[in-house]
């Protein structure tokens, strides 16, 4: 099934369909999009490969492909979802470590795309020195870009940056001499929004996740809380620009209450 997915969108019926959808693409799009890029694993197995790194490269692949569909929209952030905390402690440390070298290469390929800006998103204390030296080196080469900005989710836990934000706060209010009492009268969820790793940056209107699978899995957990969500069953390396498109389209079809 995967291999039928992966060959479909060469024809030409296919490419009229793509250049039909692009022309009736609403005015207003995304302005954050958020991408959890999961069925590696699936796709290198119903694939016949004997190792899921084939997966794992695939769909990094696929990434930078859904990076450069999103630039040529004009969404302006994009979050990838590349590495969880739990996936530190918890994935096979053979596939882990070509995991982490397959994300190492990404990132250093997109510090390198004209004017895109790259930001590692994440703790960085949990990472492979070499890992984490190539997320900083991508970040800061790409810091005064004012293009497509990418958010890589790497190391990542929404709970965890919840907490790391409540330290940050509180160390500022420390070092400002400021008692508990009147933190706890003033602490909003501005303040905290402030202190995310993704401070300064609006929240996500639309988190795609692929593979079928309906969760957060921990992904921002803050920022999604009036995210508009869409689900697409195709395996992350089959995932088709009509698949991204039609989340689009639909996503520009609802009605956004934000809570109201």
């Amino acid at each position: 099934m995967a291999r039928m997915r992966k060959n479909e969108g060469r024809g030409p019926l296919y490419r009229l369909y793509i250049s039909r959808l692009r022309r009736r693409m609403p005015a207003t799009v995304p302005h954050h999009v958020a991408m959890m890029i999961d069925g590696n694993r699936r796709w290198a197995r119903q694939l016949g490969f004997d190792s899921a790194a084939h997966g794992h490269r695939a769909g990094a692949a696929k990434m930078h492909e859904f990076l450069r569909w999103c630039d040529d929209l004009g969404i302006e952030v994009v979050s990838l979802y590349l590495l969880s905390n739990d996936n530190l402690v918890k994935r096979d440390s053979r596939e882990l470590q070509d995991l982490l070298e397959i994300i190492a290469e990404l990132a250093a390929e997109l510090s390198h795309e004209p004017n895109w800006r790259v930001k590692h998103v994440g703790r960085a204390d949990g990472l492979p020195t070499e890992l984490a030296e190539v997320l900083h080196e991508a970040t800061e080469r790409t810091r005064g870009h004012d293009g497509l900005h990418v958010n890589l989710a790497v190391g990542y836990g929404g709970r965890s940056e919840i907490v790391d934000a409540v330290r940050s706060i509180i160390a500022k209010h420390d070092q400002s001499g400021g008692s508990l009492e009147e933190l706890a009268a003033s602490l909003t969820p501005e303040q905290i929004g402030e202190h995310l790793y993704t401070g300064g940056q609006a929240d996500p209107d639309l988190v795609i996740r692929t593979s079928g699978e309906q969760r957060l899995s921990d992904f921002l957990l803050w920022q999604s809380a009036h995210s508009e969500f869409y689900f697409v069953e195709a395996l992350g390396p089959d995932l088709r620009e009509v698949d991204f498109l039609r989340a689009i389209r639909d996503f520009a079809a609802r009605d956004r209450r934000f809570g109201q």
